[in-house]
């Protein structure tokens, strides 16, 4: 695994460096010692697997608040996808940045989001499917978002918005109250 610095504080791109022969090829997509070295320590302790139909859909961004906030390492199974991390960290140098990165299922790349960040992603094929390792449970109580289309984040999304959820179009705009998480 090559670890590459994204452009916001904290989050990688994660390159795999697959074996590849004959037979096929393996790739490893998780070593607690490797990710140590890039800070990240805890546990991993849900995994995900999400599954969009439709091209163009969006999904996110989401985010989950103190005392539960969540790592995610995600990586694109099938299809492809424009995955987008927001920093909401109070006090962080890319504080209300984002940035995108395209996964699919052939560049193998992962991205590595810590804690404090929203989550979302854009479907760029039919049937993209997600894996997400999280470091912490889900807890609905502490699930909030960002709406996708917030004109204060202005997000390049690369194709015309598709399907998505009434909670998601639902998430209120960012107003001066938005201070951001507390890590």
């Amino acid at each position: 695994m090559k670890f590459v610095e994204a452009p916001i504080a904290g989050a990688y791109v994660i390159e795999l460096e697959p074996f590849v022969d004959e037979r096929g090829l393996f790739v490893r997509t998780f070593c607690q010692k490797e990710f140590t070295k890039i800070g990240f320590d805890r546990q991993i302790v849900q995994i995900n697997h999400s599954v969009t139909r439709q091209k163009g859909a969006i999904r996110g961004l989401h985010y989950q608040l103190p005392p539960v906030c969540e790592t995610k390492i995600i990586r694109c199974v099938q299809g492809k996808v424009f995955d987008v991390m927001v920093d909401l960290r109070v006090g962080s140098s890319t504080f209300m940045q984002w940035h995108g990165v395209e996964l699919s299922k052939d560049n193998m790349r992962m991205v590595y989001i810590p804690e404090g960040f929203a989550h979302g992603f854009q479907t760029l094929t039919d049937n993209a499917e997600l894996i997400y390792h999280h470091s912490a449970f889900y807890s609905p109580e502490y699930e909030h978002g960002l709406r996708f289309d917030d004109p204060s984040l202005a997000i390049n999304w690369p194709l015309p918005v598709g399907a998505i959820s009434p909670k998601d179009q639902g998430y209120p705009l960012i107003d001066n109250n938005f201070k951001g998480i507390e890590i």
